[in-house]
């Protein structure tokens, strides 16, 4: 089987992630302790224990993310096989390095860790807001964004997800203007979303020098498969161009459907596998390539069945 692999982002948290992984699988287990060890807490309790609002923080919930999909990798590498390339959305592109080997679990841990804790401040400094339009095309709502920023706030399309469902990111005012505006233009839902920042916009661009520092620091391999990076839909086949990248990702878009795209003409006909928490990328990989056929590992029964 030839797969792409795509690995989630920030929202895919819930109490209770992992523990089954753990449970039945020592390689798992031993993942979500190393991750504990290099950050100096137990994260693995709060996944698992909660609360949900403690999970939730952006600095708990990229790392707790990133741990359940390196678990799933540390049980399922050895039976992948045919990797085409990998992507993942937002927090989830540091996955993908961990999986393509360029980054180590531990090295990613500490990274996201400190990116979270960069996004979250940003998001401190400068309040924002984010939203996601349902039933209307990007183009569409990348207009509203454009008639609704000005001398008072700015909105853009932060994560173009499918075709017809992008996420808007930016300050409170413009961002509810611009939610009036998609409605006006015909979006069938506009939902406010729980963050703690504009991610994915001009409104993060002071955690931007912060992530470069932590993303010198660290090193990176050259990736065993191309990584399709979230800000340009690039196919990104060295360390050098891993940390340029990662970091532009703060302010740029999260390109989904471009990078869907681009796996999809890197390797036609391959089975998308997300790897982590939850089935929302599948679902949107369905959307964006017609006929792909999606695998979901983010249980332990996924897990086994895949493994039969």
């Amino acid at each position: 089987m030839v797969s792409v692999l795509i690995c989630p982002g920030q929202g895919a948290q819930r109490v209770g992630m992992g523990m089954d992984l753990a449970e039945r699988f020592p390689e798992a287990r031993e993942t979500f302790a190393v991750v504990d060890e290099a950050l100096g807490v137990s994260l693995s309790r709060l996944m698992w224990e909660g609360p949900e609002d403690e999970l939730t923080l952006t600095h708990n919930a990229q790392p707790a993310i990133l741990a359940h999909t390196a678990a799933v990798l540390a049980v399922v590498a050895p039976r992948l096989g045919g990797i085409a390339a990998g992507a993942g959305h937002s927090l989830g592109e540091y996955s993908a390095h961990v999986a393509a080997r360029a980054l180590t679990v531990t090295e990613a841990a500490r990274l996201v860790r400190r990116r979270g804790e960069l996004m979250y401040q940003a998001g401190r400094q400068r309040p924002g807001a984010m939203a996601a339009v349902l039933g209307l095309a990007t183009a569409e709502v990348e207009g509203a964004c454009n008639e609704a920023s000005g001398p008072g706030g700015v909105a853009v399309a932060a994560n173009l997800n499918a075709p017809d469902q992008t996420v808007i990111s930016g300050d409170p005012a413009a961002v509810a203007l611009a939610g009036e505006g998609c409605k006006a233009r015909g979006a069938k839902r506009v939902m406010a979303l729980k963050v703690s920042g504009a991610f994915h916009s001009p409104l993060m661009a002071d955690a931007v020098d912060g992530l470069r520092a932590a993303l010198a620091d660290a090193s990176f391999l050259e990736p065993e498969f191309p990584v399709i990076a979230n800000a340009s839909a690039e196919t990104v086949t060295t360390g050098v161009d891993a940390k340029r990248l990662l970091a532009d990702q703060l302010t740029a878009p999260v390109r989904w459907v471009a990078c869907m795209q681009r796996a999809a003409a890197l390797a036609p006909g391959a089975t998308f596998v997300e790897v982590g928490p939850g089935n929302v990328l599948s679902g949107l990989a369905k959307r964006i390539v017609p006929g792909a056929a999606t695998i979901t590992l983010g249980t332990a029964d996924e897990v086994e069945r895949f493994l039969r």
